[in-house]
């Protein structure tokens, strides 16, 4: 009895600490996935969407996509209702864009030109997205192989990465290469890492390209990259394997955990 006076004696003293005041320094889980779906020949939006349903994703990056409706179509089955495609289809070819499915509104979207050797046009679509009051920006690309500098990932890592202003920062997609790879390098050292390397997930046997013929595949050339000086960490994610592939490419998806407050530089 004594002790429940004394706690009531304190709660009327000090207040009670309010739930919001306890919760504003949690940190913000985002849960991203990155596709490349082959502009949609082997499945539709709708199978695309009931595979990704069980992932809960806040996120997801597209490339290979058709135009119009397509993205919007895969977020009515999830329950994510904004979307952003951009106007550059990959080499040209057709139904091959870069998009952005988002829960939750995607602010100061803009289309990345990447210059470099190799095919081309390539580029990357960008919005900003807000959850739980966090601005996070996010790319989503389809770039072409490279091995030295001047391919697409370079340009992306010293003309894109190393100029981006924001504090938060995912870039996610086809990169055509392999962590390791020269052109990478280039990614990460503009201060980017891949989540690969948080879960400590070891590559070498593995393979997102080609889902639909294993014996030619090309390993993990499918990526979700996030800047370093934010403080997030990838905290689960991998290759989601399909019995029966959608796509050529087998999707990847990441849970990134970012801390409320920028890590002083």
């Amino acid at each position: 009895m004594i002790r429940g006076r004394t706690f009531l004696l304190v709660l009327l003293i000090f207040g009670v600490p309010s739930v919001t005041a306890l919760a504003g320094d949690e940190p913000v889980t985002l849960r991203v996935a990155a596709y490349n779906v082959e502009f949609s020949r082997s499945a539709t939006p709708e199978q695309i969407g009931e595979m990704f349903k069980p992932f809960d994703l806040d996120v997801i990056g597209f490339n290979e996509a058709p135009d119009g409706d397509w993205t919007a179509r895969v977020g009515k089955v999830l329950g994510m209702d904004f979307s952003y495609v951009g106007k550059i289809s990959s080499a040209n070819h057709k139904n091959k864009f870069k998009t952005i499915l988002s829960r939750t509104p995607i602010e100061k979207t803009e289309e990345v030109l990447l210059k470099g050797r190799g095919w081309n046009p390539a580029s990357a679509v960008k919005g900003v997205i807000r959850t739980e009051g966090m601005s996070i920006t996010v790319f989503s690309l389809h770039i072409c192989g490279s091995r030295k500098s001047d391919g697409h990932a370079h340009y992306l890592a010293t003309e894109v990465l190393a100029k981006e202003p924001a504090g938060r920062v995912v870039v996610l997609g086809d990169f055509n290469n392999r962590i390791g790879d020269q052109a990478l390098k280039y990614i990460e050292v503009a201060g980017m890492r891949p989540t690969w390397t948080d879960l400590k997930i070891d590559l070498t046997k593995q393979f997102t390209w080609n889902a639909l013929d294993p014996k030619k595949n090309e390993g993990v050339i499918d990526h979700i990259f996030y800047n370093a000086s934010s403080g997030a960490e990838a905290k689960a994610g991998g290759i989601i394997e399909l019995k029966t592939p959608l796509s050529d490419h087998k999707p990847v998806w990441a849970e990134l955990v970012f801390p409320r407050t920028l890590p002083k530089r």
